[in-house]
């Protein structure tokens, strides 16, 4: 006699089996039945607790084959050991990821007005850029941005995201930043002359950002005022050393950044 499995269903409609990750806290996930997407910040009988960058909490029942990791499906089981129960957090406040790779860069950019700029960016949003697979660089000015916009040529999956410096009524900037409609550009800013002032002035620990007369330099003025030497490369690295995270920042800045990133990444895969 030949001797039958009791499972008489056929192997190419059998599931094929997903691997078992541990819900560790820090694990970034997606639940696909409604797109959630968050970081594993408590696992308990039957269930796990996502956390998103904005801090909002989703409980999914832990079912196999219930998420995604990278694109690929998977069961998350319970963590051995005694993990700790909330995971740390980057320097803009989002959730971090513990040993996360930078994703593959996008095809979609983030422009900013300059170095100063670009670097206070990526000291509070680095961590949340390379995980995103974002990537940012300085232009040097805005008046050419126009043209910078039609050669970048900005479509669905490569978005282009722009930060502009004293974005505001009536300005040069706000005119420029008129001049660019693209749908799949999008230009922000705050309201402040340099991104110097988006630093709040007790991190620096000065008690306000001084007022310089109209058509003096900016930067010079303010070290003048502050008694710092007229050396804005230094200034600046002072000032860069008293940021810390996005508490040492201004909510006009904070705002804007977010807006960008969550403009850029809606646009295609990484």
């Amino acid at each position: 006699m030949r001797p039958y499995s009791p499972d008489l269903t056929p192997p190419w409609k059998k599931p094929k089996p997903v691997p078992e990750v541990p819900a560790d806290p820090g694990l970034v996930v997606e639940e696909p039945g409604t797109g959630f997407c968050g970081a594993v910040i408590r696992c308990e009988a039957g269930t796990v607790t996502l956390e998103d960058r904005f801090g909002k909490h989703r409980v999914f029942p832990l079912e196999p084959r219930g998420f995604l990791l990278e694109g690929r499906v998977v069961t998350l089981v319970r963590p051995s050991g005694n993990a700790p129960v909330r995971p740390t957090r980057t320097a803009s406040g989002s959730v971090a990821v513990p040993g996360a790779r930078a994703r593959v860069a996008r095809a979609g950019r983030i422009y900013v007005e300059g170095r100063h700029d670009a670097e206070l960016v990526e000291k509070v949003w680095g961590d949340d850029l390379r995980v995103e697979g974002v990537v940012v660089e300085y232009l040097e000015g805005i008046d050419d941005l126009p043209r910078i916009v039609a050669d970048f040529a900005p479509g669905p999956d490569a978005r282009l995201g722009i930060l502009v410096d004293h974005l505001v009524p009536g300005t040069k900037e706000s005119r420029i930043a008129e001049s660019v409609t693209s749908e799949y550009a999008l230009v922000v800013g705050h309201p402040y002359i340099d991104v110097w002032e988006a630093v709040k002035p007790a991190s620096v620990g000065i008690p306000a950002w001084p007022r310089v007369p109209h058509g003096q330099d900016w930067k010079k003025g303010v070290c003048r005022a502050l008694g710092w030497p007229e050396n804005t490369g230094a200034a600046w690295q002072h000032i860069l050393s008293r940021v810390h995270s996005y508490k040492d920042l201004e909510p006009e800045l904070l705002g804007r950044v977010e807006e960008l990133i969550d403009f850029v990444t809606a646009g295609g895969p990484a």
